[in-house]
């Protein structure tokens, strides 16, 4: 049987290169899945590559906004019936930049994306799960809230808040079989890398990918598909054991 068979997922970040692979492997594995990202015409795209797979329901959601975040909890329970699986994975990557050089608006942008994001989603999620007793929570964080990365104060900060409420939600469920898990990848093959690229080397951002491919042991970025595996492993009952835990998956960086 499918790992996910009649389970029904939330992914947010739905459009983007990780959300996408990640809602492909679900609906693969058996998974409803409900997409969430900010723009209703990625998602359509997106929606039209993926329905041959299976169920496939988009919301578009502003996932800072709190009334939207209701929205898209309500809207998958309404269609599906439960909420099994929730990808809190929307992020933004901001601006590089030393902290001396950082704008305020900036700094508080990220951090509402990535933390705040991040924090209405478990709020709204958990108490659906907690009803049903069961449900596996996976929240996107990164090898930069493990670790300090020069000229990412913003989203460095931004992804340590996600380990404190990936812990904070853990305990609080615990006893409802409800699990809460971050990952934490290093530099992913996708359309962020490619900004965090010209930000680092507006001059030459090959000469900025070709550096941060040689700070990972393994000598490449991770493909998306890296990630999904990961995600995939801890959405199903194949880790029914593991919560509140922080999983590198960063082509060996930790072990340097």
């Amino acid at each position: 049987m499918a790992r996910l068979e009649g389970k029904t997922a939330i992914i947010t970040g739905g459009a983007g290169g990780i959300g996408k692979k990640t809602a492909e492997i679900f609906l693969k594995e058996g998974a409803n899945v409900s997409l969430v990202d900010m723009k209703q015409d990625a998602l359509d795209e997106v929606k039209s590559e993926l329905e041959q797979h299976g169920n496939v329901l988009t919301v578009e959601a502003d996932v800072t906004n709190e009334a939207d975040v209701k929205n898209y909890v309500k809207m998958t329970k309404d269609e599906f019936g439960s909420i099994d699986v929730f990808f809190n994975n929307a992020g933004i990557e901001g601006t590089v930049a030393p902290i001396a050089e950082q704008e305020l608006d900036d700094f508080q942008k990220v951090m509402s994306v990535n933390a705040k994001g991040i924090f209405l989603g478990l709020k709204h999620v958990i108490p659906v799960m907690t009803e049903q007793k069961s449900g596996s929570i996976i929240n996107t964080s990164s090898v930069a809230g493990l670790m300090g990365f020069p000229g990412l104060a913003p989203y460095v900060t931004s992804k340590h808040a996600v380990i404190g409420l990936t812990k904070t939600a853990a305990l609080e469920v615990a006893d409802s079989n409800v699990r809460v898990n971050s990952i934490h990848p290093s530099p992913v093959d996708t359309r962020m890398m490619r900004s965090l690229e010209k930000g680092f080397n507006p001059e030459d951002s090959a000469q900025a990918k070709e550096e941060q491919e040689q700070g990972i042991p393994m000598g490449r970025y991770a493909e998306s598909e890296d990630i999904s595996n990961l995600v995939l492993f801890l959405a199903s009952d194949d880790s029914s054991f593991i919560s509140g835990a922080q999983y590198r998956i960063d082509g060996g960086m930790a072990a340097q």
